[in-house]
């Protein structure tokens, strides 16, 4: 097991986590927004910030919302965390939902977890409606976080946050007295079901502090950080680590205001640290690489690579130096960039951290609350997704000849199960405790943790050899011009199966490169780089086809691919 590199202030639940990181940072900043005026924001404090969840908390119980199940969905914003904390440390039962869903998806999962209360945003007012005329649901409270106040039955969040604060101030303790059971199920998330209907996973207080433990044990940040909210808050990895994990720690959070503006979001909010999926940090340094070679300056900076990884070795670091350009790009103030949700590759996160950006890789699943490995400045190994944490035990069962099998989990951040639904519970969480992650991984003698592949993924050849789809993506995805691909196996009429490969190209790349916009060229170009590729690995690997486009792959909020989705496009 993994031992802590860092001291940690333990709590038992986040109500105490609130309470005593509230004392400890009150006056510094918790939220940071832009203005009108360039380079002038506004800020919400810690205090301010649990102050509002106090006086919110108040309001929701004052209405008859104690011990209830209440449902958040909105894009990435301040009245969603202080919803989720108002709802989570006295009130009752938080169930956050992916603001992505289509409106039947948004129906189903409210009626699946009997909510009474939602709070929403404005983008969801006609689905609101609907389900108001319908009464097909258990919601008898629709709590809008844009209304100033209440009208047509709809609450306000802005207003029940003033009347809690008069509830409050009157000598209201109800919210401030109450009894966090640290226990038993006080979140529950659904999976992003992309294979199957999505199941709700049950989490506890002690679940989620716990991780925040291993997370602070191992990966250091303090109250001069400022986080870049990105992915979805709905989900658990932005959850734990880019919202509950920040204010833990003092930190300030700003949001980002689209995929096209994080360059720049970065730079204006001056980021140090920002948690997001593999597809775009692979992006952000191909960028980064292109504008080197733009300026004609890669020889210069591969030589500076060799001098500052050098001079590493004498614990003398000269990289934000001698790459202050690369650096002032993004603000000059990045400290650490955290991977997580799928595979990252290797040389982007060898060559971010050559530049002097501290890149980290992590892994986990919902199911654990969600982090259960992660590299960090003492334990990390290129390809790897570092060790397991230090509350968590990990193992491989099922081993092949190569020592790779499925990895399974066991500790204090992992699920109670899932919310109605026994049968997927004991397939997933045995009967001593251990998670079956569905991941297919192997660990070195040192105990790195090197992930393969999804189990359910895999392709299976005649010849008994396994195929696993995400190692060849990694490498198609490095040939440029390629923004993405789909590795899947085609039945033939043996019953074995032909590796094929769906290909996303950027089409402003290619065209720059080889000055063409004729796809039958582009494809021909493209298969003759796959050929390649083929070269480098056994036989039994080479992709024998390729189809070739310039939309993007069927994803879900965080990024991942949607395979069941995409293999009714290619194979249909």
């Amino acid at each position: 097991m993994r031992k802590p590199i860092h001291k940690v202030e333990k709590y038992e639940n986040l109500k105490e986590m609130l309470e005593k990181t509230g004392e400890k940072f009150g006056n510094k900043p918790a939220y940071k927004f832009k203005t009108e005026e360039p380079k002038k924001f506004t800020y919400i404090t810690h205090k301010e910030f649990r102050d509002d969840i106090n006086n919110l908390g108040t309001a929701l119980i004052n209405i008859g919302l104690k011990e209830k199940r209440i449902a958040v969905i909105s894009e990435n914003r301040y009245e969603w965390g202080v919803a989720y904390l108002a709802i989570v440390t006295g009130t009752g039962i938080v169930v956050p939902l992916d603001k992505a869903l289509p409106d039947n998806e948004i129906e189903n999962l409210i009626i699946r977890s009997e909510v009474e209360a939602i709070f929403y945003s404005n983008k969801y007012n006609e689905i609101m409606n609907k389900i108001k005329e319908k009464q097909n649901t258990k919601v008898k409270y629709f709590i809008s976080m844009d209304l100033k106040q209440a009208q047509n039955n709809i609450y306000s969040q802005k207003e029940l946050i003033k009347e809690g604060k008069k509830l409050v101030e009157g000598g209201n303790k109800e919210f401030f007295n109450s009894k966090i059971d640290n226990e038993k199920m006080s979140i529950m998330l659904f999976t992003s079901g992309t294979t199957a209907m999505s199941k709700a996973v049950m989490l506890s207080h002690k679940n989620i502090c716990s991780n925040l433990f291993d997370i602070a044990s191992t990966i250091q940040v303090d109250e001069t950080h400022t986080f870049l909210s990105f992915l979805p808050l709905h989900h658990t990895f932005e959850c734990t680590v880019g919202f509950l994990y920040p204010i833990s720690k003092g930190c300030t959070i700003a949001f980002c205001e689209g995929i096209r503006h994080i360059a720049d979001n970065i730079k204006e909010f001056e980021v140090t640290t920002m948690i997001s999926v593999p597809i775009l940090f692979e992006n952000m340094y191909k960028k980064v690489i292109k504008s080197i070679e733009k300026k004609g300056k890669l020889q210069e900076v591969q030589k500076g690579i060799k001098i500052s990884q050098f001079l590493l070795k004498f614990g003398i670091d000269i990289r934000k130096k001698i790459f202050h350009e690369i650096h002032d790009t993004l603000g000059g103030k990045v400290k650490l960039f955290v991977a997580g949700g799928a595979a990252l590759d290797p040389q982007a996160e060898k060559g971010f951290n050559e530049l002097g950006f501290k890149m980290y890789q992590g892994y986990g699943l919902t199911e654990s609350s969600p982090v259960i490995a992660a590299e960090d400045d003492k334990y990390r190994k290129l390809g790897s997704i570092g060790k397991a944490f230090p509350s968590l035990d990990v193992k491989i069962i099922d081993k092949n000849e190569e020592g790779i099998g499925e990895l399974v989990a066991k500790g204090p951040s992992i699920m109670l199960g899932y919310y109605n639904n026994e049968e997927a519970t004991k397939e997933t969480l045995d009967g001593d405790g251990w998670l079956h992650t569905g991941d297919l991984a192997k660990i070195d003698k040192d105990g790195y943790i090197f992930i393969s592949g999804r189990k359910k993924f895999i392709i299976v050849l005649k010849n008994g050899k396994n195929i696993y789809p995400e190692e060849l993506e990694a490498l198609i995805n490095k040939i440029e011009g390629v923004k993405e691909s789909f590795v899947y196996g085609k039945p033939e009429d043996d019953g074995d199966y032909k590796i094929c490969c769906k290909i996303v190209y950027d089409k402003e790349i290619i065209e720059e490169l080889y000055k063409t916009t004729d796809k039958e060229k582009i494809k021909e170009i493209i298969w003759q780089e796959v050929k390649k590729v083929n070269k480098t690995m056994p036989a039994y690997k080479y992709i024998r086809e390729i189809i070739i486009t310039d939309e993007e792959l069927i994803k879900t909020t965080t990024q991942k691919i949607k395979r069941f989705e995409e293999i009714k496009t290619v194979l249909t």
